[in-house]
């Protein structure tokens, strides 16, 4: 199957790409965009490969499902394009950020500024239909991202994975922890951000690990 993302990214995946699973996937996708709203555009779905070969990958947070509201999602989990005001759990990312580095919070919600500079930032499902979160759960993407993950967890070393919430740590339960740097802390929703993600420290401690091992930090 001829799926257009970038070139390392289709080598890497190419056999995954083969798998009946994923034709399956992409029969029931094609269909949904053409009954339904579906977000991102087509053309973002692998927007976070596109903008991170694989081989330029430094750090990976794991969403769940992209934005289900119009103009919201573009292919980056947690990301929204500029203009689109910030979501709750996006406002307390920026947060973190601000009391953990002293870095002010943002005019622009697109993080393309992280992934460009190595930061994959992966929903574990990549599609949604519009107003309805979760509605393309189950149908093949998280076997995909599953791949993607464990693939990432062995052909490369010291990444640093981000896993906020029970979903992306269950999601990252297949990462050796003996090759790479894995911080988990509660998600950064407003119903569990004061209980752990308010003062984790993720992003320095990032930097950090990164540092300790000659890779350029992250600007966050």
């Amino acid at each position: 199957m001829d799926v257009k993302i970038e070139p390392s990214w289709k080598e890497i995946l190419n056999e995954e790409f083969g798998k009946p699973y994923f034709s399956n996937l992409t029969s029931i996708i094609r269909d949904e965009y053409k009954k339904h709203r579906i977000f991102p555009e087509g053309k973002n779905i692998f927007n976070a490969f596109n903008l991170c070969p694989f081989n330029q990958v430094k750090v990976v947070i794991i969403g769940q499902d992209p934005y289900h509201g119009p103009g919201q999602a573009h292919g980056l989990c947690f990301s929204v394009k500029d203009g689109i005001d910030f979501p709750p759990s996006l406002k307390n990312i920026f947060k973190e950020i601000n009391n953990d580095l002293g870095i002010p919070v943002p005019q622009s919600g697109d993080l393309t500024r992280w992934a460009v500079q190595g930061v994959l930032l992966l929903n574990a499902t990549l599609t949604v239909r519009a107003h309805q979160a979760g509605s393309h759960q189950g149908k093949g993407w998280e076997i995909f991202t599953d791949e993607v993950i464990r693939l990432l967890s062995e052909k490369r070393s010291n990444l640093v994975f981000l896993l906020w919430g029970a979903y992306a740590q269950r999601k990252g339960a297949v990462i050796d922890k003996t090759k790479h740097l894995v911080l988990e802390s509660v998600h950064p929703s407003p119903l569990s951000a004061t209980r752990g993600f308010f003062g984790n420290h993720h992003f320095s401690k990032t930097n950090q690990y990164l540092l300790s091992n000659e890779i350029k930090p992250i600007n966050w």
